[in-house]
């Protein structure tokens, strides 16, 4: 009966801890796209999304395990289009870019390019793409 009591009280706790992981948009219908690892110094990154079956309106960029400087991205869509954000911030441990409104409304993503410099040297850095409908 004490086995069954500990796992009861454990679920919500678990629960709790689940929903709160820092790859995880904080609020709304955001669907995880694709990630890339990123190492020091000033360098270009792509994240190829050729085979992606959704559609999306929206993206930002979740930063995790380390703090970066986004300089600049541009957004490939399938049809040849390519769209350039400056983003010019720096995101630390855990936060994200500002919500970027895909030009054309519901566009097919192909790939993303990003321009970054690692701030600090606190390990490597994570770049996450985030999509909403």
């Amino acid at each position: 009966m004490h086995f069954f009591k500990s796992i009861f009280l454990a679920i919500p706790i678990l629960l709790i801890c689940s929903s709160s992981s820092p790859d995880k948009p904080v609020a709304g219908n955001w669907q995880f796209i694709a990630d890339k690892w990123v190492s020091f110094g000033v360098d270009r990154d792509v994240i190829h999304l050729g085979d992606l079956r959704d559609d999306f309106r929206q993206i930002k960029v979740r930063v995790t395990d380390a703090p970066l400087q986004m300089l600049d991205m541009k957004v490939h869509f399938d049809n040849g289009d390519v769209q350039d954000v400056p983003l010019r911030a720096v995101i630390r441990k855990g936060e994200e870019t500002r919500v970027i409104d895909l030009d054309g409304g519901l566009r097919h993503l192909k790939k993303i390019e990003f321009w970054y410099e690692t701030a600090g040297r606190q390990g490597r850095a994570r770049v996450a793409v985030w999509g909403k409908r």
